[in-house]
């Protein structure tokens, strides 16, 4: 007889897993939650978790992973920061649409589970959730040992969040507005298959290797720094009325892909060079595959984690409430995002 533990597949370890994550995940939940670990769907009651701010809601969706980063934190054996990877890339992408987050559904992919492993992931996904307010309604582990190779695996979710439908974003943008530049905390999400080849194990580098560019700190700590989340920054803004018409992400496809997105037909973008700072990180991955500057802002987000587009007028008080925020460029008649002096 052959069994399914046989062919890599281990019902008891998957068992053992949701045991360990169990508290993790539950702790995440509010009275909004009917139905979450355990089910075969999560149930969420809208009413309860938003009251009389229903209202004219829109649900905005979306659905990202942690994408070759996995490879980094395997070869290291560090996977406690992932989860943060994983929320803070799915809270920003829907927060550009004006939406705060209210649960996250997580996909786990391995090829054989491990379920300390597997334990130590869906935790940090929970604390992040946390950090963001936000419910981690349920997910899926699968095992596939034929698809993954040994110690491979892949992370990846789907959040769901809400706007009032007069607040979703981008409203308002016109020409003469302003950029301005939430820094990212290094390569984030994007990038993973090339700053391996440049930096890994079969590179110059390595993960172990301490560049005098990272200030004492080794490659592989740089790699794995945690995406940042862009939530309080919003809400800080918010907070202080200044009115933001446009926010852009700055994930794969850098800043020539993303900030079009944002911007209605006609309108294009500058953004000066020098105005803030390049993480080492960045530039480092720019220099060891030898890029050059198109392909370098094609590829990474060099830095700009965050662009927010703001009136001329609201830019001072902008700079006050966010005090690491650069002002980076405007908004032009024309297309394309054009890097200037």
């Amino acid at each position: 007889m052959t069994t399914y533990r046989d062919v890599g597949v281990d019902i008891e370890a998957a068992a053992r897993a949701k045991q360990l994550m169990a508290g993790a995940v539950h702790s995440t939940y509010s009275p909004a939650v009917l139905a979450g670990i355990g089910a075969f769907g999560g149930c969420f009651d809208l009413r309860t978790a938003l009251g009389e701010a229903l209202g004219d809601a829109v649900l905005v969706a979306s659905t990202d992973s942690v994408g070759t980063k996995t490879l980094v934190a395997a070869a290291l054996g560090r996977y406690e920061t992932l989860g943060y990877d994983l929320v803070n890339h799915c809270v920003n992408d829907i927060l550009v649409q004006g939406a705060r987050p209210l649960f996250l559904l997580d996909y786990l992919a391995v090829d054989r589970l491990n379920p300390q492993r597997a334990a130590t992931l869906v935790a940090s996904v929970a604390t992040a959730c946390r950090a963001a307010g936000c419910v981690l309604l349920g997910g899926e582990t699968a095992q596939m040992p034929d698809v993954y190779r040994d110690g491979a695996f892949e992370l990846a979710g789907t959040i769901v969040g809400v706007v009032q439908r007069e607040r979703m974003l981008p409203q308002n943008v016109a020409i003469g507005d302003v950029i301005l530049a939430l820094p990212s905390s290094g390569l984030h999400t994007n990038g993973y298959s090339l700053a391996r080849r440049a930096l890994g194990p079969d590179s110059a580098f390595g993960y172990d290797a301490t560049p005098a560019e990272l200030g004492g700190r080794s490659v592989g700590e740089a790699l794995l720094e945690p995406h940042r989340s862009y939530l309080s920054a919003f809400e800080q803004l918010a907070a202080a009325e200044i009115p933001v018409h446009a926010l852009a992400h700055i994930t794969g496809g850098g800043v020539y892909e993303n900030l079009p997105r944002v911007l209605p037909e006609g309108y294009g973008a500058v953004i000066r060079r020098g105005t803030w700072d390049v993480p080492p990180i960045c530039a480092l991955v720019v220099h060891a595959a030898g890029l050059d500057e198109h392909e370098a802002y094609r590829t990474l987000n060099m830095g700009l984690g965050m662009l927010v587009i703001v009136p001329s007028e609201a830019a001072d008080a902008a700079l006050r409430t966010i005090h690491e925020a650069r002002l980076v460029g405007e908004v032009i008649a024309g297309e394309g995002v054009h890097l200037i002096a």
